[in-house]
């Protein structure tokens, strides 16, 4: 997952005031309008097609970030990759369909039910009789008794990164015959669907050794459509080969490698033909985009730079030739150009060159886009500081403008761009319903109300050092707030003359574009100009990260003080490529938020050091990042919302609750959830729940993630997943002359 992202299981209405500052949270009961079902506001695209129109054999080169270093999901080391080769090599008991919600694998199991709630909770499994691991043994009670035994948390040599549901399990034996395995919980256990999947064999569960070291690196035996065939690290490299002891529809595909492959690298990787298969991001889409629409012109060439620059439509009336120069010359290294003219004129030719050919070959690429199951939030901690304060929190949330948000990163994408209404579930989820009315919406005169009942008043005093580090702050979140102040004194009068004068034409255009960021036409304009240059052949620059992303420093005409302190708050981000829309979304809500008076200070720390140093340590007051939604919120949820206590040691334990905000309300309402049996009140409780998390106001949800992943075009059933558990079997190339299924297009 990209830096803006945390893993799990490796997973606006008005409101009244009763005071100034007092909130006053909804009914939290269910009502008829949460029980209708709700759906995916994006479809899984993947180019699905039956199985008898995919050719049998061939090779998949699917892009990942990294080899893992762990092949065991249930180590903290795990990642996305680690994953995926579970999926593709492992039992699961259960998968998620199209809306996310977990259905039995018939490839493992005939069923799975609940036969005893007295005096104990009992579920019994019924295994598919055909079902065996790699090395022709039964799958059976052995190897749920040993993951049981590995996962429950009573012995600590086992290294394991989560426990939850295992430790609620009391014994596990086997059924009336090899092919049943009953599991008795000694508490009731509402998603004991979460459990068993993936399923790993007593081999690697039995022992501590072998669940410490033995998965790590190789796995020996395996239960899936494809098999483990080897781990090339040297070379960034994981081999997936077809297993010849799978019960279920043969793989289609000889061989699935997954190749790690930088984000930023993985245009030219696609272009060069090593890769099949990637996620991309949105300056690649535009230039598959461009490639397709100029290969479907009779006699075009594709000359187009990644900011948009095209001979065939980007509102230039440029020629081919002055495109291709354009574009060079935008890329030369001018130091060289102007060493040795000819050579740096030789160099952008060759340039220009190489880039035409990587267009002429990503046209045998389109984009198939969807939703990820995840959602960007922004975190307030409230640990310390302003923010510790609720109704500066509630202030924060009512600042933001969400829609606009949404429509900023996901419009130009083509993606529907809806605010996520919930901490817990996503749309087309069951437990999903929009409790963001226990918050409320953009409410400017609310957010200033409630600054002011917590004391921050507009131009109050401010101490000298308070004064200049505010001034230090507006510079950080401004163009050029990387300068520092040593340097900036030993500017002449003149060039302090010339500074001011950029800093007030830049002020001006930071403020005409807040207000656009919080204003539909503003946004609309923004994603008509893009959806036109996408039309003509390219995205322009700039289209994804607009213009005006640097917070105005003189958006606020009077500081907010408190007790002789500006308000002023931390904003952290990451600074590496990959996290250029974090960034733009940054910029946004610190306009959004000058507007009522709050001052953001942006700091951009490496992505090595974004979580581990300051997301997770608490050093932070803003940031953005990712969770991924769970089929299971009662269980993967809770620990990211659980209010924070103290350990024995002083310090206080978060779990994963970075904001450090969480009620013994929300805390009780997991609990009763995770252990009603009924699932339409357990979906009562959950959204109960998320009711109160908004209310306290330590995480925002904004928007789903876009999911954009660049396939060959005869590739079919892969792409963009969505909610979806990828059907590895079912993958590979179209037959000649057959034709995908109807679905939702690439471009």
């Amino acid at each position: 997952m990209s830096n803006d992202g945390v893993g799990l299981r490796a997973v606006m209405r008005s409101v009244a005031f009763l005071t100034a500052g007092a909130l006053a949270v909804p009914a939290l009961a269910g009502c008829s309008s949460e029980e209708t079902a709700s759906k995916p506001l994006a479809e899984q695209d993947i180019a699905p097609a039956a199985r008898d129109q995919v050719a049998d054999g061939g090779t998949l080169h699917w892009a990942v970030d990294a080899v893992p270093e762990t092949l065991n999901t249930f180590q903290a080391d795990a990642n996305a990759t680690t994953t995926t080769v579970a999926q593709a090599v492992l039992p699961s008991m259960y998968r998620l369909d199209e809306n996310g919600r977990p259905q039995v694998n018939p490839d493992y199991l005939e069923s799975a039910k609940v036969v005893e709630t007295e005096p104990k909770q009992v579920v019994l499994y019924k295994l598919n009789q055909q079902a065996v691991w790699s090395d022709g043994r039964e799958i059976g009670a052995a190897d749920f008794a040993a993951q049981w035994r590995a996962l429950s948390g009573k012995d600590s040599a086992y290294w394991t990164a989560r426990n939850a549901g295992y430790e609620r399990i009391e014994k596990i034996e086997r059924g009336a015959n090899d092919l049943e395995v009953r599991v008795t919980f000694a508490r009731p256990y509402a998603d004991w669907r979460s459990l068993f999947s993936p399923l790993y064999p007593k081999d690697v569960m039995g022992t501590p050794d072998s669940f410490n070291d033995s998965a790590r690196k190789k796995l020996k035996v395996t239960a899936g459509p494809f098999r483990l065939e080897k781990v090339d690290r040297k070379d960034g490299e994981v081999v997936l080969a077809r297993s010849p002891r799978w019960w279920g529809h043969p793989a289609k595909l000889d061989e699935i490698v997954l190749t790690a492959v930088p984000r930023d690298e993985r245009t030219g990787a696609l272009a060069a033909g090593d890769v099949d298969l990637a996620e991309i991001d949105p300056e690649s889409l535009g230039r598959i985009t461009l490639a397709a629409r100029a290969g479907a012109k009779t006699g075009s060439t594709p000359l187009a730079g990644p900011g948009g620059l095209s001979a065939h439509g980007s509102g230039s009336n440029l020629g081919a030739a002055a495109a291709l120069r354009s574009w060079a010359v935008a890329h030369a290294d001018d130091e060289e150009a102007a060493d040795d003219e000819a050579d740096a004129g030789k160099k952008k030719r060759e340039a220009a060159l190489a880039y035409e050919r990587q267009q002429t070959a990503l046209k045998g690429f389109e984009v198939r886009r969807s939703l990820e199951p995840a959602y960007t939030q922004l975190a307030l901690n409230g640990a310390s500081g302003p923010l510790a304060d609720e109704r500066v929190r509630r202030a924060v949330a009512r600042a933001l403008d969400r829609k606009a948000l949404a429509r900023a990163v996901l419009t130009p994408l083509g993606l529907p761009a809806e605010p996520v209404g919930s901490h817990l579930a996503l749309s087309g989820q069951d437990a999903y319903a929009d409790n963001s009315g226990a918050l409320g919406g953009q409410d400017t005169e609310g957010a200033e109300a409630l600054l002011a009942d917590a004391g921050w008043v507009h131009g109050g005093p401010v101490k000298k050092e308070n004064a200049d580090k505010g001034e230090k702050g507006e510079k950080a979140a401004g163009a050029e707030g990387e300068k520092s102040d040593k340097e900036s004194r030993k500017k002449s009068d003149k060039e302090k003359e010339s500074e001011k004068s950029k800093k007030e034409s830049r002020e001006k255009s930071d403020q005409e574009d807040s207000a656009d960021s919080g204003d539909d036409k503003g946004d609309k304009g923004d994603d008509k100009q893009y959806a036109n240059k996408l039309a003509q052949g390219g995205a322009p620059a700039g289209a994804y990260a607009p213009k005006g992303t640097p917070a105005p420093a003189g958006a606020a005409t009077k500081v907010l003080a408190k007790n002789g302190k500006a308000l002023a708050l931390r904003f952290v981000l990451p600074s590496g490529p990959g996290s250029e829309t974090l960034r733009t979304v940054a910029g946004r809500i610190s306009s959004m938020l000058a507007k009522v008076g709050i001052r953001t200070e942006i700091s951009k720390v490496s992505d090595e050091s974004y979580f581990k140093d300051h997301i997770a340590s608490g050093q932070y007051d803003l940031a953005l990042y990712s969770w991924p939604a769970s089929a299971f919120p009662a269980t993967d949820a809770r620990p990211i919302f659980a209010k924070p206590v103290p350990a024995a040691d002083g310090s206080l334990n978060v779990e994963q609750n970075y904001t450090r905000v969480g009620t013994d309300q929300v805390d009780q309402l997991f609990d009763e959830a995770v252990t009603t049996l009924d699932a339409s009140e357990s979906r009562s409780l959950i959204r109960k729940a998320d009711s109160r998390i908004w209310a306290a106001a330590g995480s925002i949800p904004l928007y789903q993630r876009p999911q954009l992943t660049a396939a060959r075009k005869n590739l079919v059933n892969a792409g963009a997943f969505g909610f979806q558990t990828p059907v590895y079997e079912d993958m590979g190339f179209l037959k000649k002359g057959a034709k995908p299924a109807s679905g939702p297009s690439g471009n």
